[in-house]
């Protein structure tokens, strides 16, 4: 039984590299997607000027106003998921909450401190 539950604590040690990976993935798609989307956005707005319809244009320009405020929100999802994380952490215990932040640590910043962070709680 008490090696069930040093596990569950040290859960987030013991799979630092996958919680870092997992953070790479996602400052991948918080950069590209965005750019995406506005990108297409822009290209959308170009052919329909080039086309010179008004109602293309104010339909392209809509367009191209809902997906920057899409890029913006899919920018900020991991910061408001590490505020989130942060204030879940608030509420464990000692042992699990350093446990808990390498978790967060790795998803929010996954660099070189995620794995020292994990060897450095070893």
């Amino acid at each position: 039984m008490d090696l069930f539950l040093t596990a569950a604590i040290d859960f987030c040690k013991n799979t630092a590299n996958i919680w870092q990976i997992v953070g790479y993935v996602l400052l991948v798609f918080k950069i590209v997607i965005p750019l995406l989307l506005i990108i297409f956005g822009m290209i959308d707005l170009g052919k329909a000027v080039i086309a010179s319809k008004s109602d293309e244009v104010k339909k392209a320009t809509t367009s191209l106003m809902f997906r920057a405020v899409a890029a913006v929100v899919i920018f900020l999802i991991p910061t408001i998921v590490g505020v989130i994380m942060g204030f879940v952490s608030d509420f464990k215990d000692s042992g699990a909450k350093d446990d808990f932040n390498i978790c967060r640590k790795c998803l929010t910043r996954p660099t070189s401190e995620c794995t020292q962070a994990a060897d450095a709680w070893k």
